[in-house]
């Protein structure tokens, strides 16, 4: 018997959940005050002076059969999210989180014990955040890519079951190696979000300041390091060109959780790329004390 599937779901959402439920017309599951505020108002996608309003159906807890769920919450919400998943929900479900981090989709892939095939997914050149339910705000770059791997679905499925997301017009990039879609991104992004909430300051500034400039790069050094001896080359030169790119008035999601107060994903970001590298021996002394003093910052 053909099950009857909806082609896909988005549990959180927040910037990037939020994002890919306005341009797809997801399925949203997330919390109670979300769901209603969806209700009452739609979810609104802000990009410079221009707001949409998409009407996507809204629910607290998936029941029902879906072909691709992403998983867009943070990472110190992870465990409550999936909660939000009924078991039955994921059978032959292909399961896409994006979360920061090296570490999150083996945890995935135990909490769920085999129901739906779990992919490593990034994000990539896209800025969005929500500052409140239902309202979506994204930075008026252009681009944006989503690049996914999985040891659990071959290359022809994943392609398959993401095609709903081309609606979002980001680009989709479907790889072989679950570590390299992770390490591709987590070895500047570490650094980064450590940087920008120990200092206070966006992108642009700690390029400009020599001190922190070479804290960074030092930082990226040992990122990079630690991902070759995990099995994935990458260059140094590369991740450090990627962050000359970005616009220089931007911020990390860790520092804007950090600066509000909120909790923050340091530890899954940053300090899951630290235990790797002194997993595989690597010395990591710039991005573990840059990762120091974020905590401490974040703490206040």
């Amino acid at each position: 018997m053909t099950v009857s599937r909806t082609p896909v779901a988005v549990l959180g959402l927040g910037g990037i959940g939020g994002l890919l439920a306005a341009t797809t017309g997801a399925l949203c599951v997330g919390t109670e005050r979300t769901v209603e505020a969806i209700g009452a108002r739609g979810l609104r996608l802000v990009v410079g002076s221009e707001t949409s309003v998409a009407h996507p159906e809204a629910t607290t807890r998936l029941d029902r059969p879906v072909a691709l769920l992403v998983v867009a919450v943070k990472a110190y919400d992870l465990d409550a999210a999936l909660d939000r998943i009924a078991p039955g929900a994921l059978d032959g479900a292909v399961v896409l989180p994006l979360l920061n981090g090296l570490e999150h989709v083996e945890a995935i892939r135990t909490r769920l014990g085999g129901a739906g095939a779990v992919a490593a997914g990034s994000i990539g050149r896209v800025s969005a955040a929500s500052p409140e339910p239902g309202v979506v705000v994204r930075a008026e770059q252009t681009g944006g890519r989503i690049a996914v791997a999985s040891r659990d679905a071959d290359r022809s499925t994943l392609a398959a079951r993401l095609e709903p997301l081309a609606a979002s017009g980001l680009e989709l990039a479907v790889g072989a190696d679950e570590r390299a879609v992770l390490w591709e991104k987590a070895a500047r992004l570490a650094p980064l979000a450590a940087a920008t909430v120990a200092s206070g300051r966006t992108v642009g500034a700690l390029r400009e300041d020599a001190a922190w400039r070479a804290r960074m790069g030092a930082a990226v050094d040992e990122s990079v390091a630690a991902g070759a001896a995990d099995g994935v080359a990458l260059a140094a030169a590369d991740e450090w060109a990627m962050i000359e790119a970005m616009p220089p008035e931007l911020t990390t999601s860790a520092a804007r959780d950090a600066a509000a107060g909120r909790p923050t994903e340091l530890d899954a970001i940053v300090g899951s790329v630290v235990r790797a590298g002194r997993r595989h021996g690597v010395p990591m002394p710039a991005l573990a004390a840059l990762l120091a003093d974020a905590q401490e910052v974040a703490a206040r």
